[in-house]
């Protein structure tokens, strides 16, 4: 029977293989490595699925090192309280190979517990073989602790969106498996804070906090669109920022429902790198929202929202005509800031002009790369 030390050494070489497989420039690699995110990859082929690899995320969160967990299976982090009906289930989806999302308490080095949101998914090779077991884990202990409403709203948004995954994770490689299923972590994340919002939105007696909430839930919901979106092409190096401002306006519309707001489009595909997706959904959010407060008096107004490409650089423009009205003077201050602060991250411009009962705001943005000509 091989000892420890010749499993360990088994594990070992296969966690090198598989970082040896990715270039220094792979996103996997250099997400794997440098997130906060605890992840492990462990490998099926070899006796008790063992661990292969792990971040310095995985180590801190646990108390093991490395040299403590590779080679192991990962039933380690079990103790006397963990639920076995739970240790069951996880057991079940790895012999069919099947996704899984579960709360489950674990076990640090020190003795400690931690509720450990876990979600493990098989990784296959094109002819479908399993090859490698992806996990990642987030310790919400606090919030488990506090508030068990919250922890349900985070485990529904985690297994939706996981169903939602499930056709797009066959259809890749197992690199690319592993670079989505890290995207999906963020967009999980940023469902678990809608929903956190949400829910202290509708506790909240004070009309004031009450705005500066859904103010925040607008913006986490545009940035949570923007991972959507990303998640579900086929290339994930680029982002249509007129396809996201048509649904984000569609999105207003329907919530202000109000019929003396007239909303107009005119939006031509401009295709950005990935990188810009998220300052520039919430450029377009806070454009869009500013000028639907400043239209809310008892005679509405109009807003013309512009998303093209010109030589050589490209536009975003909202126009607003409508009777002004006061709005809280917080709020636009925080949207001021907001919007600046993302036009800087992307070196754009930011140009705003006020004709009567007309506001003009215009973004534009140089092409810096042949990517964004397409």
């Amino acid at each position: 029977m091989p000892s420890r030390d010749q499993h360990q050494t088994d594990a070992r070489d296969a966690g090198d293989r598989l970082v040896a497989a990715h270039v220094r420039e792979d996103p996997f690699a250099a997400a794997f490595k440098a997130t906060r995110m605890p992840m492990i990859v462990t490998d099926p082929k070899q006796p008790d699925n063992p661990i292969i690899f792990c971040n310095a995320a995985f180590e801190k969160m646990t108390g093991y090192s490395n040299e403590d967990v590779i080679g192991r299976n990962c039933r380690f982090l079990q103790g006397a309280e963990t639920d076995r009906e739970t240790v069951a289930r996880l057991r079940e989806a790895i012999a069919a190979g099947t996704d899984i999302a579960v709360d489950i308490l674990n076990y640090r080095k020190d003795g400690s517990t931690f509720w450990n949101a876990l979600f493990l998914s098989p990784v296959r090779d094109d002819a479908g073989s399993i090859v490698y077991f992806f996990a990642s884990q987030l310790d919400f202990t606090t919030v488990k602790s506090r508030e068990a409403s919250l922890a349900a709203a985070r485990h529904q948004a985690e297994k939706d969106v996981a169903k939602h995954m499930a056709d797009l994770r066959t259809a890749l490689s197992a690199r690319s498996l592993l670079v989505h299923e890290v995207d999906h972590r963020v967009k999980n994340n940023l469902l678990t804070i809608a929903s956190i919002i949400k829910l202290q939105a509708r506790q909240t007696k004070d009309e004031g906090q009450k705005q500066v909430l859904m103010s925040t839930l607008n913006r986490v919901e545009a940035l949570s669109t923007v991972q959507r979106k990303l998640f579900t092409l086929d290339d994930v190096s680029k982002f249509d920022i007129a396809d996201f401002a048509r649904e984000l306006v569609a999105d207003l519309v329907n919530a202000i429902k109000r019929d003396d707001i007239h909303m107009t489009i005119d939006l031509s595909p401009v295709f950005v790198p990935a990188v810009k997706a998220s300052p520039l959904s919430l450029i377009v959010n806070e454009l869009v929202g500013d000028a639907t407060r400043r239209g809310l008096s008892d005679g509405g107004g109009k807003i013309n929202l512009v998303v093209k490409k010109l030589e050589d650089r490209f536009l975003i423009r909202v126009e607003d005509t409508s009777d002004p009205v006061v709005v809280d003077s917080e709020s636009a201050e925080i949207g001021r800031m907001i919007l600046e602060a993302s036009v800087r991250q992307l070196g754009a411009t930011l140009t705003k002009t006020v004709d009567g009962r007309r506001t003009t705001v215009d973004v534009t943005l140089p092409i810096e790369n042949p990517l964004e000509h397409e």
